[in-house]
């Protein structure tokens, strides 16, 4: 494996995900020294506004928070907002760059809907527009793959929610998450360990294509940022689906296709505080699956709150996506079909 990262990974991407644990202490820290001071006594919803790695962020929130926030939170992926944004709206634009084009563009429009706003970024054009319009910010540090900066992009937005009284603090859970982070840091990256679960794993989905199941509830997330880094890294195509909903339609289409299912290795994402029925329908589907697919590979979840057991899941696709790369030959850092994307979309304005 060593001969395989000095061959495939030339800018370091292990390192970054090595280091994952000592950037989301630091964002925590960002967190709590930043300022943001506004009127939030009439907020009826919080939108977050931001793509890619910098929605990812915002998701989790969403799934996070369903339980502890009294207000709905709802991320948007658009150029615009949905017509219910307004004065009684707070907006988060989140933009790690802070030049992506659809997370100004609906900044432009929370402006207009005079919405209360607060931004986190790196710098760029949301950085810029903060200034301009006096909205508090949080600037967090820039020069990462967006992907790659989700401890930035979380922590210190949750922080800000409970400074400005939408949850309580949740320094214990943070603190629990982050000693897992660096506990899961060292079993993770040590490639010449036989109880590598990430490694493990990455042999098994060698070669196969991926699809991830798991609760809707919580997990959804989880199983967004899987896909997501699965595909980013290791440049291979992932799928998913979320119980209840997969057992309406999807399950019936394990049937024909025998050839291409034989190919599929199926991840389900498990939690001890899974719905007890969503339990049962994940001990079911997994009876239908077996035999059709390659395999069926269960993952647990570790740690006693929901915010340490949802990191625990995301800092193993982390390390699953490398190790995936490693095995493909492939470099994990450069993602050029999204920008050569880019690229013909700034041809056209």
């Amino acid at each position: 494996m060593q001969k395989l990262i000095q061959n495939h990974d030339p800018k370091g991407m292990r390192n970054l995900i090595l280091n994952f644990p000592k950037q989301a202490e630091e964002a925590v820290s960002i967190g709590y020294a930043a300022k943001i001071k506004l009127n939030t006594k009439k907020i009826q919803n919080i939108i977050i506004t931001g793509l890619g790695g910098s929605a990812i962020g915002g998701d989790l929130l969403r799934a996070y928070l369903a339980d502890k926030c009294n207000v709905p939170v709802i991320v948007n992926r658009h150029y615009y907002f949905p017509k219910y944004v307004g004065k009684n709206s707070l907006v988060i634009v989140s933009s790690y760059s802070g030049n992506t084009e659809e997370t100004v563009s609906s900044y432009k429009d929370a402006i207009k809907r005079k919405a209360v706003i607060f931004c986190i970024t790196s710098g760029g054009e949301v950085e810029r527009m903060a200034k301009k319009y006096k909205h508090p910010y949080i600037k967090i540090p820039g020069g990462l793959p967006p992907r790659a900066a989700l401890g930035y992009s979380f922590f210190p937005t949750l922080i800000a929610l409970s400074k400005l009284g939408f949850i309580k603090d949740q320094k214990k859970e943070m603190k629990e998450t982050l000693a897992l982070l660096n506990d899961l840091s060292l079993r993770y990256s040590n490639h010449d360990s036989a109880d590598n679960q990430a490694l493990n794993l990455a042999k098994a989905l060698h070669g196969k294509l991926p699809l991830i199941y798991s609760a809707a509830d919580k997990f959804d997330t989880v199983n967004t940022r899987w896909r997501g880094q699965i595909t980013e890294n290791s440049k291979t195509l992932a799928f998913g689906h979320v119980f209840p909903e997969l057992n309406h339609n999807e399950i019936v289409g394990w049937e024909v296709l025998t050839d291409i299912m034989k190919n599929i290795h199926v991840v389900i994402l498990r939690d001890k505080e899974d719905f007890k029925r969503i339990q049962l329908r994940m001990d079911v589907s997994k009876g239908i699956i077996n035999g059709l697919a390659d395999g069926i590979t269960e993952v647990y979840s570790e740690g006693k709150s929901l915010l340490t057991r949802t990191f625990s899941l995301l800092y193993l696709a982390d390390w699953l996506s490398f190790y995936l790369a490693m095995y493909a030959g492939v470099d994990p850092n450069p993602v050029k079909k999204i920008d050569f994307l880019k690229e013909e979309l700034g041809k056209v304005k």
